[in-house]
């Protein structure tokens, strides 16, 4: 059984050794944290920038933004409980798991999604760093690498993968510094302005990833009292 708490974790992207997938100089410190009702209000209101979509899951055929796993608006009108219910637990979607990135500031800046398949032992992973102004400076490469030690060393699976289209050239760097390798091509996977574009498929095997970072990337759970656990 997955397991999954509601806890934060933390970890220090830029305490990497040399030789490993990122330089250690140039990544900041982030949070994965459980998913809050002022977090989805806040990717709701991300994902009306056209900039912010197209770059995330894209749109939907009839031209909304996309966002897989909950739409943001009608996710508002649930309930306390009901918001507990689906983001508490891995058993939404198949086993689809979602994290609020934060600063260790506590600012709210990004989501993290792993949609596990246990039987096969992989997850496809989606970074989203919602405050264009912090693009380019880390922080959705510090966010993969602590999504990448929990879904390999808490979750024991033993491949991640993204799919990205080929228009979204900083995606495709950040996963390839960090390690991931091109498998494989989707054509003509991703409309975007009025044209269709390849998407591709980077991937990790566990082997590549205890290879590329052999004492991890300094990831810590935190409890809701801020008490460290293993």
């Amino acid at each position: 059984m997955l397991r999954f708490s509601h806890a934060a974790m933390q970890y220090d992207a830029g305490d990497e050794r040399a030789g490993q997938g990122v330089d250690p100089s140039q990544n900041p410190m982030v949070q994965l944290t459980p998913v809050t009702r002022d977090d989805i209000a806040r990717v709701a209101r991300w994902l009306e920038d056209p900039e912010i979509a197209e770059m995330w899951f894209g749109r939907y055929t009839y031209g909304a933004p996309a966002h897989l796993g909950y739409e943001p608006k009608k996710m508002l009108e649930k309930s306390d409980e009901e918001l507990r219910d689906i983001f508490s637990h891995s058993h939404h979607e198949s086993s689809r798991l979602f994290f609020s990135v934060l600063t260790m500031e506590g600012e709210h800046i990004g989501e993290a999604q792993a949609s596990i398949d246990e039987a096969i032992g992989d997850a496809q992973i989606s970074i989203l760093i919602g405050r264009t102004f912090m693009w380019n400076r880390g922080y959705g490469t510090a966010a993969t690498l602590g999504l990448l030690e929990y879904i390999f060393d808490d979750l024991e699976l033993y491949r991640a993968w993204a799919d990205v289209p080929e228009f979204n050239a900083g995606a495709l760097a950040m996963f390839e510094h960090i390690g991931f390798r091109h498998e494989g091509t989707l054509r003509s996977s991703r409309p975007h302005q009025g044209a269709r574009f390849n998407s591709v498929i980077m991937g990790m095997l566990v082997e590549e990833y205890r290879q590329l970072y052999p004492r991890g990337v300094n990831g810590q759970v935190v409890d809701c009292d801020g008490r460290h656990t293993v």
